[in-house]
């Protein structure tokens, strides 16, 4: 069973998604600030976190940022903004989904099951798949071990930046348009995704490159896509 966290100043908001969660068999802890968040983190494990934006004491940003220091577990953020600016300042700071407000319930459990889902797949647990390492110059990314490092040094990356990196790292020299990647990690539609795509790419070039504007591994390909060159 997964335990989720979920954090949000309006307690009623908080109750009506433990509600919805606990339907689905899922583990609800609480909490009403990112100072509290914080605390639950240090004694309990979590494996997805749902959390509000604009809390007082330690807001969902800085919260967020805080948690990302340490743990690599899935964040969905809420907030009742919808500019496209507020969803890529969620993604920028570690963030892997986004639901606006008022949302739909149901849309968001969704949303909790695939991050979940791709959480798993990213082996929380042991794979009993035989290992696949892929390599490219320095840069290594273990499968069965989940692990990527570059000249040897480990490289901690989201499960949405893994799952996108070992995407392109299976299909070296092979050319991804930005839809390609968001239906092959998101399992959705791709409408509106540019910026989505776009973020976490700048996230992995900031953790795998040396120099992420002059990028040896992951290239773009103006007007096509990206692509992991062959070396």
């Amino acid at each position: 069973m997964a335990r989720i966290l979920v954090c949000d100043d309006d307690r009623e908001i908080v109750e009506a998604i433990e509600i919805y969660l606990t339907q689905e068999g899922y583990e609800v802890l609480k909490a009403y600030d990112g100072v509290e968040a914080l605390k639950v983190l240090e004694n309990e494990p979590v494996d997805l976190l749902v959390i509000d934006v604009m809390m007082p004491k330690l807001d969902g940003i800085r919260a967020t940022l805080k948690i990302r220091e340490a743990n690599n577990m899935p964040i969905i953020i809420l907030s009742a903004k919808s500019e496209d600016a507020d969803k890529i300042l969620g993604l920028n700071i570690g963030a892997d989904d986004y639901v606006t407000k008022p949302f739909n319930p149901l849309e968001l459990i969704a949303r909790v099951k695939s991050q979940i889902r791709r959480y798993t797949k990213l082996g929380s647990t042991a794979s009993t798949e035989q290992a696949e390492i892929y390599t490219v110059g320095g840069l290594c990314v273990n499968d069965e071990l989940k692990e990527v490092t570059v000249d040897g040094e480990t490289v901690k990356l989201t499960p949405l930046e893994y799952n996108i990196l070992l995407l392109l790292v299976r299909n070296q020299g092979k050319v991804f348009s930005i839809n390609q990647i968001y239906e092959s990690i998101w399992n959705e539609n791709a409408i509106g995704v540019d910026n989505t795509v776009a973020v976490h790419i700048r996230h992995i070039r900031e953790k795998i490159e040396i120099n992420p504007k002059e990028p040896r591994y992951l290239k773009v390909v103006w007007g096509v896509g990206y692509k992991i060159e062959k070396l």
